[in-house]
């Protein structure tokens, strides 16, 4: 796979990890984050919910628990970003087990070939939009959350395991599991057409 949109210097990570314990120390600082993040951050909400005034609502509580929390924030070498999302994580799953309603998934057609570039036997399968919900559809909710940071974000294995409170390596044999489970799906679709 190729390298990550999500990818931050070491140079960077040390910079922000300064404004990071400024704002530990005076909570006014603590804007320089909010305003680099806030996008991003409304974005995965976004994603995830379909719903411009839910996305808004999660994004403002991920802040402000961000803020309220920022003191028992400890660098491990990944970007602040990845501590923040897996805030907006966990209020996304919260709001959903809240009003026991389905997530939302967002498919692309470059999603699919994301996809079929991580197989090696490309011609056994048949990846297609109808077929991918499908697949996405009898996932569990952790899986379809796996999916969308590697495949749809993109994000380095690292971040994602620290967005979801992992170690790399669980990340790793998790998407390689998943990519597995999905593969059966897709042969058998092909073979039941």
């Amino acid at each position: 796979m190729s390298a990550s949109k999500y990818t931050v210097t070491q140079q960077a990570m040390e910079e922000e990890w300064l404004e990071v314990q400024a704002a530990q120390k005076n909570p006014a600082k603590f804007r320089v984050l909010y305003n680099r993040y806030y996008e991003p951050i409304f974005r995965f909400i976004y994603k995830r919910t379909v719903d411009e005034v839910l996305a808004a609502d999660l994004t403002s509580q991920v802040f402000l628990k961000a803020m309220q929390k920022i003191d028992k924030y400890v660098f491990k070498g990944v970007p602040f970003s990845a501590w923040l999302f897996r805030i907006a994580s966990n209020e996304i799953a919260q709001h959903f087990r809240k009003h026991n309603k389905n997530r939302v998934v967002a498919l692309e057609e470059r999603t699919m070939q994301d996809l079929e570039d991580e197989y090696e036997d490309k011609e056994e399968l048949d990846i297609n939009i109808t077929i991918l919900k499908d697949v996405i559809q009898d996932l569990k909710p952790e899986e379809v959350e796996l999916l969308e940071l590697r495949f749809f974000e993109k994000r380095p294995f690292k971040e994602v395991a620290d967005i979801l409170d992992i170690t790399e390596n669980n990340a790793k044999v998790k998407i390689y599991r998943l990519l597995q489970k999905m593969r059966k799906r897709f042969v058998k679709q092909k073979r039941s057409d």
